[in-house]
């Protein structure tokens, strides 16, 4: 059984978490709830937990400062629940050291599904192939990036945006279809946030950044050449 820790100031949103991971799937998930900052990272200090939800508008502690707290002296992984979709609080949270974000409403399923995929990836229980174009490698099991023989340091939507083109290599992947993936579905997020993450991407992959074709009008591709 994997025992998480909810930390999250409305009753109602609470309460449907509560109820759907204890009830979809019997003995998988044991839930502790704390309704504020505080109490969560008293808990958190308290037991040992296989991942963190953690809202980011918080009374008395928000879910920004336990993230910080946590990271000096654990890398358990941290979910933000939020309902601040802005690219400078997404991003505040990854380099605080979040591991992904959903963004309020969001159907309980997909919350399901992405504590799942990270707790098992924490532990080492899904490996997945190595992906490759030309003299670029992705690790997904180590996040690992490799340009031309030179670890590559991404930023994580980079990496996501590159992960995306890397498993579906030499198909065009619609703008949109990328954004929807990356960001989340209905994010809002404008367009233009895509082409800087893009050109930023492309710089860092260095001189392989070539493979990363401009479908005009219609998104992007990654080929070997």
């Amino acid at each position: 059984m994997y025992r998480i820790l909810l930390v999250e100031d409305d009753k109602n949103i609470r309460d449907l978490v509560f109820n759907y991971f204890t009830k979809k799937e019997k003995d998988v998930f044991k839930v502790d709830i704390a309704p504020d900052g505080q109490t969560g990272i008293e808990k958190a200090y308290e037991n040992n937990y296989d991942l963190l939800l953690l809202d980011v508008m918080l009374p008395e502690l928000d879910g920004f400062s336990i993230c910080k707290e946590i990271r000096k002296n654990s890398d358990v992984p941290i979910l933000f629940i939020t309902a601040r979709a802005n690219e400078a609080d997404i991003l505040n949270g990854y380099a605080l050291g979040c591991d992904d974000y959903v963004i309020k409403p969001f159907p309980l399923p997909v919350l399901y599904e992405k504590v799942n995929a990270l707790i098992k990836r924490s532990k080492g229980l899904v490996r997945s192939k190595i992906f490759s174009a030309g003299r670029i490698s992705l690790n997904p099991n180590n996040g690992i990036v490799i340009s031309g023989g030179e670890e590559v340091k991404l930023t994580a939507r980079e990496y996501g945006i590159l992960k995306v083109l890397m498993e579906n290599k030499g198909q065009i992947i619609s703008r949109e279809r990328l954004m929807d993936i990356v960001w989340g579905y209905n994010s809002g997020t404008d367009e233009r946030v895509l082409d800087t993450h893009m050109r930023n991407l492309r710089k860092a992959l260095g001189a392989n950044g070539k493979l990363i074709k401009t479908a005009v009008r219609r998104g992007y591709k990654i080929g070997d050449a």
